[in-house]
C-alpha cells in the first residue's frame, strides 16, 4: 500500500471517524475545520461558570463496531451512560417515556468523544475552505481565513453538511450534486437556559410533539456536569427551518413560551440562544457515504447514513475502509 495525503474537510464525528480509521491504515491525514474546536454538531457551550451541550444530547450504539468504539471510550473515561426521567408531552398531556435504549453522552461534556479522536491528529482549526481545485493529480484546498494551503493532497474527503458539500464541490463532480441535493437537511433552533437553582418540573429529559420545542433536557442531569444549573431546549426541524431567518429576539419569545406552556418557566433564567443552520436530516435512501475513485474524492456523514451520531461515526469509518482497500491502495 502506497501511504497517502489525504485532506479532510470537517472535524465533526464522521471526519474524526475517518480520519483514525486512515491513520490506522497508513496514511497522513490532516483535518481542516472552520471552528475552534473539533466536535461538530457534538459541541458544548460554554461561559463563565456555566456550559451546555447544544447540539446533539445523547447517542445510542447498536451496530457491534460502533459498540466497540463506545467501550472504548468509556474505559477512557470520555463517555457515560445517561439515565434521565424522560417524559412524553403531547396534546396537553404528559406520559413516561418508554424505551430500552441505553443512552451515552461524552464526559464532561458532549464534544469529550470527539476530542478523544482528534487527540493524536493534525488538525487545522479557524479554517474555513470555501474554494477546491485539482492540479497535476492533488487536490488544492483555499481557506477564508488565510488564502490557498500551500500542500496539496492526493485525496480529499468531505465531511461536512450536504448543502456544504454542495456548494464547495459540485462544480467538481456531478455526482455531488444529485447526492447532496437530496440530503434534506433542516435547521435548530437551540435555547439555553441557566438558573440559580433547579426549575421544580417532573423530568430531567422530555420529547415533545406538535409543539415548536421538540426536545428539552437538564444538562445538569448529566454525568459529570458542574458548574449553574443549565437547560438545553431545542425546537422542532420543520418549525426551525420555516423560521431559520427569524431575529434570535422573536426565536427566544416564542420559545419560551411554549416552554413555559410545558412548566418550564424561564422567566429569571439567562438565556443563550444559537441557531444550527444544518442540523438534522438525510437522504432517502441511506448510501453511508460516497466515493468517486477516479478523483480520489469522497463523502462522509450522518446525512449519507440515517442520521444519528452512530451514523455519522460509522459512515467515516466504512469510507476509510473503501478508499484504502479499493481506490488508493497500490
Amino acid at each position: 500500500m502506497t501511504k497517502k495525503t489525504i485532506a479532510i474537510v470537517g472535524a465533526g464525528l464522521a471526519g474524526l471517524s475517518c480520519a483514525v480509521r486512515l491513520t490506522e491504515l497508513g496514511h497522513h491525514v490532516e483535518l481542516f475545520e472552520k471552528s475552534r474546536v473539533p466536535a461538530g454538531r457534538m459541541s458544548t457551550k460554554r461561559g463563565e461558570g456555566w456550559a451546555a451541550d447544544h447540539g446533539a444530547q445523547y447517542f445510542t450504539a447498536r451496530d457491534p463496531l460502533f459498540i466497540e468504539q463506545v467501550e472504548k471510550w468509556q474505559a477512557d473515561h470520555a463517555v457515560a451512560l445517561w439515565t434521565p426521567e424522560i417524559k412524553v408531552y403531547e396534546a396537553n398531556q404528559w406520559s413516561t417515556f418508554q424505551s430500552q435504549d441505553l443512552r451515552y453522552v461524552g464526559i464532561p461534556a458532549m464534544n469529550s468523544p470527539a476530542k478523544h479522536l482528534a487527540k493524536e491528529l493534525v488538525l487545522h482549526a479557524s479554517q474555513t475552505i470555501d474554494a477546491l481545485s485539482r492540479k497535476d493529480d492533488h487536490w488544492l484546498l483555499h481557506s477564508a481565513e488565510t488564502g490557498d494551503i500551500e500542500k496539496g493532497f492526493d485525496a480529499l474527503i468531505l465531511a461536512i453538511p450536504g448543502p456544504q458539500a454542495l456548494t464547495l464541490a459540485q462544480h467538481l463532480d456531478p455526482e455531488i450534486q444529485t447526492i447532496a441535493g437530496q440530503s434534506n437537511m433542516k435547521g435548530c433552533w437551540t435555547l439555553m437556559a441557566r438558573f440559580q437553582q433547579q426549575p421544580k418540573v417532573p423530568f430531567e429529559a422530555a420529547f415533545v410533539n406538535q409543539e415548536i420545542i421538540s426536545w428539552v433536557a437538564r444538562n445538569s442531569s448529566k454525568p459529570q456536569r458542574t458548574g449553574q444549573e443549565s437547560w438545553t431546549i431545542q425546537a422542532n426541524p420543520l418549525w426551525s427551518q420555516e423560521f431559520i431567518e427569524l431575529s434570535k429576539e422573536e426565536v427566544t419569545e416564542r420559545m419560551l413560551a411554549c416552554a413555559k406552556k410545558l412548566g418550564l418557566d424561564c422567566a429569571a433564567a439567562e438565556i443563550s440562544v444559537h441557531r444550527w443552520r444544518y442540523a438534522s436530516g438525510a437522504t432517502a435512501a441511506a448510501l453511508g457515504f460516497y466515493s468517486n475513485p477516479e478523483l480520489y474524492l469522497g463523502l462522509c456523514g450522518d446525512w449519507l447514513n440515517g442520521g444519528r451520531v452512530e451514523g455519522a461515526w460509522l459512515s467515516g469509518y466504512h469510507l476509510a475502509n473503501k478508499i484504502t482497500h479499493r481506490e488508493l491502495s497500490s
